[in-house]
């Protein structure tokens, strides 16, 4: 798979899929569901039932490609939250490195911001 970092947006289809679906089947949820372009260059992740699998999907310029994990004792934290409005959510490729390394990305808060006021 090429460097996160090459890739112009990421984006997670946040209702888990058929895992039976290969790349035409994922490429038509892109183009239904979440109401994207596949052939964008883009990235779309793809998340099993039992969350320990997920499907990478990409088109390359000259074909479509489809990378797949498979986690052997752990699941995979995917965003779930009913404050988020759209079943597409949009991430960096620092954040798509933490995901599949184990790390849960939704739960990772910055810090505050601070912001001093010059006082006279």
């Amino acid at each position: 798979m090429r460097a996160a970092s090459t890739f112009p947006q990421i984006y997670i289809c946040r209702t888990f899929v058929d895992f039976r679906k290969s790349i035409d089947g994922l490429s038509a949820v892109v183009e239904t569901e979440l109401k994207l372009a596949p052939f964008s260059g883009a990235l779309f992740l793809f998340m099993s039932r039992r969350r320990d699998r997920v499907k990478v999907l990409y088109w390359d310029r000259t074909g479509f490609a489809l990378w797949y994990k498979r986690l052997e004792e752990a699941k995979f934290a995917w965003p779930r939250g009913r404050d988020l409005e759209s079943d597409v959510v949009t991430m960096t490729s620092e954040q798509l490195e933490w995901l599949l390394s184990g790390v849960d990305v939704w739960k990772i808060k910055a810090h505050a911001p601070l912001i001093y006021e010059k006082t006279s």
